[in-house]
């Protein structure tokens, strides 16, 4: 891929500052951060799931879950570095396949969740624990996404739309496994103000 993933995450600052942060990455079920994909394709007709020969919701669903496994058993530079051999090994298919598509998910799961903890926190911070600014991995993540589609000329539409699934089906998986407190937190907090009376 074009733009190398952050590798240099450091496991132990990094767990130390996302518990204090985890609030924060839930709210990402519900405020839907993150920005459109750029293919280079301009192509403006939607997307369907009938362009994939798999189940793309129960895949994302699955790499979701795999990946937050990891992510909470290890931290984010395991997930990383997952990530960086998934694309080396499924960029060598010759065709555009389910595998590589997982690939793409989880790099935005884990870049999407660490864009939002990263920004709460000050530059300095992140200076002295010597990981990449919010707008580097936004960068780099765009990059690589980009490119992984255009290796195989996906369309905007369809990786928009693929981009669509992993917001609606992969992040509830992954951040229901990486932050649970903070999630039941704010179910709860949801809960409580659809039963208040107008």
């Amino acid at each position: 891929m074009s733009s190398r993933l952050p590798i240099a995450l450091r496991r132990s600052s990094l767990k130390r500052h996302v518990a204090g942060a985890a609030a924060a990455a839930a709210v990402l079920a519900v405020a839907g951060a993150g920005g459109a994909w750029a293919t280079g394709e301009t192509t403006g007709a939607g997307a369907s799931n009938a362009e994939a020969a798999w189940d793309q919701v129960a895949s994302i669903r699955g790499a979701a879950e795999r990946l937050g496994r990891l992510h909470r058993a290890r931290g984010a530079k395991a997930a990383y570095e997952l990530i960086e051999n998934c694309y080396k090994t499924h960029s060598l298919a010759s065709s555009y396949g389910e595998g590589f598509e997982s690939c793409i998910a989880q790099d935005y799961l884990e870049t999407r969740t660490l864009i939002q903890v990263y920004s709460r926190m000050p530059p300095e911070t992140l200076e002295k624990l010597g990981v990449p600014s919010p707008q580097m991995l936004a960068d780099s993540m765009g990059q690589r996404v980009a490119a992984a589609f255009g290796q195989y000329s996906k369309s905007q539409a369809y990786a928009d739309n693929v981009k669509k699934l992993v917001d609606q089906h992969g992040l509830p998986v992954f951040l229901a496994i990486v932050f649970p407190e903070a999630v039941r937190d704010l179910r709860d907090r949801e809960a409580k103000e659809k039963k208040q009376p107008q």
